[in-house]
């Protein structure tokens, strides 16, 4: 009889099985990618994988929770760090400039999985709302710290330039809709009379 899997080794293989799928999503797409070569990459048995994730669904949304997690943690860590309102604001474009220019950028996970199952998977689609929500909610609170009623606006424009950098594969796309805050900033600004 098999010994049984302790806590640390069940955490290390789902580690090992999120890092091969989160990978192979993201780099081929969720559809291109079996439920072999998960296997392969992450050198797990089928049957461990699907004892900790009955469906490729279950997989996909547990990847992209892990991945909100780290992400999100990465800016809110970034930004944070720039004390002025509107500086932490621009800073998320720097952040996203940094995050164009990594190697292997292919854009939006959220955005790219979306397209993919978003239409026919109600748990891969809730976790993708779940993201943006999340994101739009962290923008939008810098922007009010500001002053300034543009809020609703610069986050479009940094979706905006997430969407076309990934398309685009262009990291001055950041710079550029950085440039658009910074005049959102000065038409947006209370008048002096209120």
């Amino acid at each position: 009889m098999p010994a049984a899997l302790t806590a640390d080794r069940m955490a290390e293989d789902r580690e090992a099985l999120l890092d091969a799928a989160e990978s192979l999503f993201y780099a081929h797409g969720v559809r291109a990618v079996g439920m072999d070569r998960i296997r392969e990459a992450s050198g797990l048995s089928l049957k461990r994988i699907y004892a900790m994730f009955t469906t490729k669904d279950d997989l996909v949304v547990a990847a992209l929770q892990r991945r909100d997690r780290r992400w999100r943690t990465d800016l809110i860590r970034y930004v944070e760090q720039f004390e002025e309102p509107t500086g932490r604001v621009l800073a998320v474009f720097d952040w996203l400039g940094d995050w164009f220019a990594e190697p292997g950028f292919r854009g939006c996970a959220w955005i790219n999985i979306h397209g993919e199952l978003g239409p026919t998977s109600d748990s891969v689609l809730d976790e993708v709302r779940s993201h943006k929500l999340a994101f739009r909610n962290h923008v939008i609170a810098w922007v009010e710290a500001t002053g300034t009623d543009a809020a609703e606006a610069i986050y479009l424009l940094a979706e905006g330039a997430i969407v076309t950098a990934g398309i685009h594969g262009e990291p001055r796309t950041a710079h550029r809709a950085r440039e658009a805050a910074q005049r959102l900033f000065i038409s947006h600004q209370p008048s002096p009379n209120s």
